[in-house]
């Protein structure tokens, strides 16, 4: 995780480099978006690189659940980066409608572009590897954000084609303009799971599933209730109820809560079970949601 958020940061640093030399050279308003938003891209993957270095940290006497809240908080930054950007984009590219110009030095565009391109493919391979590994919600963040740039600089070899080789001055700031809201989309995506992350959304109903299964599958539970989940980062913390034979011993209902709580840890490593053993049939309070 830590070596694709450095990746992260070093892509953007190259691609900074190069497109603004390329927009210098051009006056490419299309151009000069992507270079803010690689210029964001930085900002973003920099932010996620302290996050993913604060949320590996062990749980500790102060933060007995870990650290891994930092992940989604980075995802969160870098919607309210990934929004400002294409604020700015829109402002440039209403300008530019009222006033269209020319773009000079195409050839330079088009190699910078497909450089961008190559490179981000790259990095978005290398993102799904470690996203498969671990699961880090910052690092799916930060892929799809660039995921959205390759599909953004194929555009813009596209509008300088256009804009050079067909005189539609108006293909800048319209595609400019189609980035903006593309990158708005990517935002809301990044920003809305981030935020439910933090809020402590349950696990994937297919997920909740599959707990059900695993713990009614031991012929010593009756039932199940008042199971809760929820991810931290990493960490995936899962509680659950479980309805014996009121005649066991203690020890005999340990045990099968000691069964059904390393089963579910096998099918979800890592994750952080919590086993309630309650007698069948008990009257109780149950937390029931529709």
């Amino acid at each position: 995780m830590t070596l694709a958020a450095f990746a992260s940061v070093s892509v953007a640093s190259v691609l900074i480099a190069c497109k603004f030399g390329a927009w210098v050279a051009t006056d490419s308003l299309s151009l000069l978006s992507t270079l803010i938003d690689s210029f964001l891209d930085a900002g973003a993957s920099l932010i996620n690189l302290l996050a993913i270095r604060r949320a590996l940290q062990p749980a500790d006497r102060s933060h007995r659940f870990g650290y891994g809240k930092a992940e989604p908080l980075a995802g969160l930054a870098q919607a309210a980066f990934i929004f400002g950007s294409a604020a700015f984009l829109l402002i440039e590219a209403g300008e530019r409608l009222f006033r269209p110009s020319d773009i000079e030095n195409t050839a330079i565009g088009y190699a910078v572009m497909v450089f961008a391109i190559l490179l981000t493919l790259v990095l978005v391979l290398f993102q799904k590897y470690v996203v498969r590994r671990t699961g880090s919600v910052a690092i799916r963040a930060d892929s799809l954000h660039y995921q959205t740039d390759i599909l953004i600089n194929g555009s813009v070899i596209l509008c300088l084609f256009l804009t050079a080789n067909l005189g539609w001055r108006y293909a800048d700031p319209l595609f400019a303009t189609g980035i903006a809201a593309y990158i708005v989309w990517g935002a809301w995506r990044i920003g809305y799971g981030a935020f439910h992350l933090i809020l402590d959304r349950e696990l994937p109903d297919e997920d909740r599933r599959r707990i059900k299964e695993i713990a009614l599958a031991n012929p010593g539970v009756r039932g199940l209730h008042d199971m809760r989940t929820r991810s931290s980062g990493q960490s995936m913390f899962i509680q659950l109820h479980l309805e014996m034979d009121g005649q066991l011993t203690l020890l005999e209902a340990h045990e099968i809560a000691e069964d059904v709580m390393l089963a579910v840890e096998r099918v979800f490593p890592g994750a952080e079970v919590l086993v309630h053993e309650d007698p069948e049939g008990v009257a109780e309070r149950r937390t029931i949601f529709k």
